[in-house]
């Protein structure tokens, strides 16, 4: 993150000649005010009468603070290489630890945005997270995110300090290499990831995601948001989350089943019914599940046929592929009804293009909303008119052929896309970000509060940065957390299940009133939680706190019942 210097040779340099020392002075010092104005993460300022570079985490300098083998100045790029070490000094890790402990103010942009926590015993809890995984931001921000929440929670009962930081440690942690041969008979290698988090309430159940930017640290965040997801639901189940860093884009049949037939010969003998059964997620859909489901039949010699979901005529319900997305509007519905509104005739925008957020637009469309945007890793589509059932089978039609979403604009002419830029300074009265993590920063933030947003659900797992979570906390701006709204995926695939056992039928009418149903339960029990650590229905902190607490009060009981494991 951050390196100073100490230019211990300064001195001598000024004796040997006054002219020759105040040209070198006058260029350091331009060229450390040039690379403290580039790099945020350092700061000129004077020491001892010395101008010199500190860290703006730790507020140190000098060659304790180096990692450098070129020298004190050195080369720009000498400089960097030296700070891509600095983020894994003893030095900077006890700056940190030392910044969360004294509440220092951030004033500066860090890669892991640390909050300010009022106990130290939660601050123990993110401590221990930061020294063990420094590098992992996606995992350490949804740690963060939890013991913020639960601050009044662990001040109640110091017992949950320990719970919290044994559940911070995953039950299990699956690394493997994932060999393939394409088309044109040349092998790849990917890797491949499972974390098994935690099984305290029941057997695992959690996405699998295909993607560029897959690593253990997203494995390990979206391991436990699905954990706390799980416990949340009515149904008592452990989380757990994979994939791989494979693109499936572009790839032929045969090179998706090559693949996914290879990432089961790892996967299968941690898989089953009683142990993990695995979801769609990012870059994995009914065709991709399909092939890993039939190599793990091959390989495990069982039949289990929620392990695939989407497929209907594989006797699965008829809603499984749209209970995520429905759920979604389920929830936002039941928190306007709080509010004594209706979602009919409110302006929405959705990001994302992905299941989720088709099946969020459509279920919008039967509401009576008024949904205008969906967006792709380019850009974002607006139309000012809304999206019909028309409009979104043209536009599911545009994303089978694997088109751009310009090209819906073609089509119709009052719709524009937009470059390189997100929807979320559109007017509108709720926001459904659809998408991915972190999407919606502080900015878009500032943006959506600017256009009129009142109520934001999340659809994608932790969509809002946290300095966006601060943004809407002082805007008075509700969130519904994706582990309370998302719960439609989980209810269904144990609503499917429940079914199976008892070789019942019903139709989608059925599967969507329990579907509901599951989604009110969760909604009522992240209130009661909030509400009985004193957050207030109307605090734009109720659902957000309130989901995590009732969540990890769950898992917390389990563990403490069966004991150190």
């Amino acid at each position: 993150m951050v390196l100073v210097s100490d230019l211990q040779g300064e001195d001598q340099d000024m004796s040997k000649g006054q002219p020759s020392a105040k040209r070198k002075k006058k260029v350091v010092k331009r060229w450390r005010e040039e690379w403290a104005d580039t790099y945020k993460w350092a700061y000129v300022d004077m020491k001892e009468g010395t101008a010199r570079i500190f860290c703006s985490v730790c507020r140190e300098y000098g060659r304790k603070h180096r990692r450098n083998p070129y020298g004190n100045e050195g080369s720009r790029n000498m400089q960097m290489s030296a700070l891509e070490e600095h983020n894994n000094s003893l030095l900077h890790k006890e700056a940190l630890r030392l910044q969360t402990a004294s509440k220092d103010k951030i004033v500066v942009d860090k890669p892991i945005y640390v909050k300010t926590l009022m106990s130290k015993s939660a601050g123990s809890i993110v401590e221990g997270a930061l020294k063990r995984d420094p590098n992992e931001i996606e995992f350490i921000q949804s740690v963060q995110e939890s013991v913020h929440a639960l601050e009044r929670v662990i001040a109640k009962n110091s017992h949950y300090v320990n719970i919290m930081e044994r559940l911070l440690e995953p039950e299990r942690m699956i690394v493997f290499r994932v060999p393939w041969i394409d088309d044109r008979g040349e092998t790849h290698v990917n890797r491949g990831f499972r974390v098994q988090f935690n099984q305290a309430l029941g057997p695992c159940r959690g996405g699998i995601r295909f993607h560029p930017s897959m690593n253990l640290s997203i494995a390990k965040f979206l391991g436990f948001q699905q954990t706390l997801k799980n416990a949340l639901s009515p149904y008592k189940l452990g989380g757990a989350s994979g994939g791989s860093d494979f693109d499936p884009k572009g790839r032929s049949d045969n090179e998706l089943m090559r693949f996914c037939q290879s990432f089961m010969d790892e996967m299968y003998r941690y898989m089953g019914p009683d142990k993990d059964l695995p979801s769609e997620e990012v870059g994995v859909g009914t065709r991709e599940m399909g092939y890993l489901f039939g190599q793990y039949r091959r390989l495990a010699g069982q039949f289990q046929g929620s392990f695939t979901g989407p497929r209907i005529y594989w006797a699965t319900s008829s809603l499984r592929t749209e209970a995520s997305g429905y759920g979604v509007v389920y929830f936002a519905r039941l928190m306007l009804a709080d509010m004594n509104k209706e979602i009919k005739g409110l302006r929405c925008v959705v990001s994302g293009c992905g299941k989720i957020a088709m099946h969020v637009v459509e279920k919008l469309i039967a509401c009576g909303a008024h949904p205008v945007t969906v967006s792709d890793s380019k850009g974002y589509l607006v139309d000012d008119d809304g999206f019909d059932y028309m409009k979104l089978a043209f536009l599911r039609e545009i994303k089978s052929q694997q088109r751009s979403l310009r090209d819906y604009s073609k089509t119709y002419a009052r719709a524009k896309y937009f470059d390189e830029v997100k929807p979320w300074n559109e007017r509108c009265d709720v926001a459904f970000p659809c998408a991915s993590q972190n999407e919606v920063d502080q900015a878009d933030a500032i943006n959506l509060v600017n256009a009129g947003c009142r109520l934001l659900v999340e659809g994608s797992n932790m969509p809002c940065t946290a300095e966006a979570v601060d943004v809407f906390r002082k805007a008075n701006v509700l969130i519904a957390p994706a582990i309370a709204a998302g719960a439609g995926g989980v209810a269904a695939g144990e609503i499917e299940v429940l079914r199976e056992s008892n070789s019942m039928q019903w139709s989608a009418e059925d599967f969507e009133s329990r579907l509901q149903e599951a989604l009110k339960q969760t909604y009522e029990k992240a209130l009661k939680a909030a509400n009985d650590f004193g957050y207030q229905k109307e605090s734009p902190e109720a659902l957000l706190h309130g989901a995590t607490i009732a969540a990890f009060l769950n898992i917390a009981q389990a563990m403490t019942d069966q004991g150190c494991v």
